[in-house]
């Protein structure tokens, strides 16, 4: 067997793998758009004797952790025929992916599971939940008169991106998009936008929605002032006419809207979203940055059965100024302070789940004194993803 990234012309026997493993057609104009789109490079397969049996698509993304933007290798288009299963060959390409992450200097891997425990095994883990609102047009928020405009149809994604960006780089784990990732995954040819300006002509805020079958959908809801978050909601309210409701999806799990409402009683539903690994622990911990005056050095015991330069016990030290040194130590594993594998790792550090908690149900194990400094040095955060792939 041979695990090669595919050709230019590969882009038909990639294609029916996907329609078959996914279920679905790709016919005409939409065909044609998609073959424009192929990028092979970023396509890798596992071919036997010629023949495509397994492939998974790569993609070289961006991804805000504190703030900063780091790269994040994007795990998408994971298909095996049906004869080629339970033999291996997914774990085969997602190693080798791993290893090809870690070599381009991507310090963070997320993916889309289709079955949560079966990535599990490989070191990704939950990172992110989503919020999704249906709300009767007689609950919608209450309208409020406010100083500022709204501007509907804006054609200006630098305007938008800017705005995404200040909005998302407050969470870890969003993704830090590029002109063309707005062009083909957010701008939505039959949707609509609109804009909240305030009385000195600054935006500071945006919706992107559409109206279907007399339901107000809310594909993504921006804002980075509360005269903005009103504003929006004004102009959506005025749509109470056309529709019976409205619906919210990928809202972060942090969003409080139901206890803003005149009744908060409404669905609500919480998903489990993306999974996040990380790929290089010691590139990934020594570029964050930890809570100042928390000085120590504990070791920690890493798993990882899948990037084996991730295995192995650590000595992490924190120099007081929120800086962290982790290096590899060959001291006795059974005298370790922490133990915990890399998708524990993961959530602990992008701040999805604290030290004291993974350590209280078992994720997380090793000297209560050492979580408890954990506790301290990881600063409170919390995460989002208002894309997919």
């Amino acid at each position: 067997m041979e695990i090669r990234q595919l050709h230019s012309n590969e882009f038909e026997t990639s294609l029916s793998l996907s329609e078959y493993a996914f279920q679905y057609t790709l016919s005409g104009n939409d065909r044609e758009k998609a073959q424009k789109r192929f990028k092979p490079e970023r396509v890798w397969g596992i071919f036997d004797e010629g023949k495509l049996s397994a492939q998974l698509t790569l993609l070289p993304l961006q991804v805000y952790i504190q703030g900063r933007s780091l790269p994040m290798g994007g795990i998408a288009g994971v298909a095996t025929w049906p004869e080629n299963r339970r033999q291996g060959l997914v774990a085969k390409l997602l190693t080798h992916a791993l290893e090809k992450m870690n070599e381009s200097g991507q310090v963070l891997s997320f993916l889309h599971p289709f079955l949560i425990p079966f990535y599990r095994k490989f070191g990704w883990e939950i990172y992110c939940e989503y919020k999704k609102y249906t709300i009767p047009v007689a609950k919608l928020p209450q309208k409020t008169d406010v100083e500022g405009i709204v501007k509907r149809n804006v054609k200006d994604i630098e305007l938008m991106n800017s705005l995404y960006s200040a909005f998302a780089s407050k969470y870890n784990g969003t993704l830090d998009r590029s002109r063309d990732w707005w062009e083909q995954l957010v701008v939505d040819e039959d949707g609509h936008n609109a804009v909240f300006y305030s009385p000195l002509g600054a935006p500071e805020g945006y919706v992107l929605y559409k109206i279907e079958k007399k339901e107000l959908i809310i594909d993504e809801f921006v804002y980075l002032t509360q005269q903005a978050f009103r504003g929006l909601w004004s102009f959506l309210c005025n749509h109470d006419s056309m529709i019976t409701q409205a619906s919210l999806k990928l809202v972060p799990a942090d969003d409080i809207l139901p206890y803003l409402l005149p009744d908060p009683r409404i669905p609500q539903e919480n998903f489990p979203y993306f999974m996040a690994r990380i790929v290089n622990a010691k590139a990934f911990i020594e570029g964050l940055s930890f809570t100042r005056g928390v000085q120590n050095k504990v070791t920690i015991y890493v798993k990882d059965n899948y990037a084996p330069w991730n295995e192995g016990l650590w000595e992490w030290t924190l120099d007081g100024e929120g800086q962290a040194s982790f290096v590899h130590n060959e001291g006795d594993p059974q005298q370790v302070d922490l133990t915990c594998d890399i998708g524990a790792l993961t959530v602990l550090l992008l701040g999805y789940k604290r030290p004291e908690e993974l350590h209280r149900f078992g994720s997380l194990t090793g000297n209560p004194s050492a979580v408890a400094w954990l506790e301290k040095a990881v600063p409170r955060a919390q995460t989002a993803l208002l894309d997919f792939f």
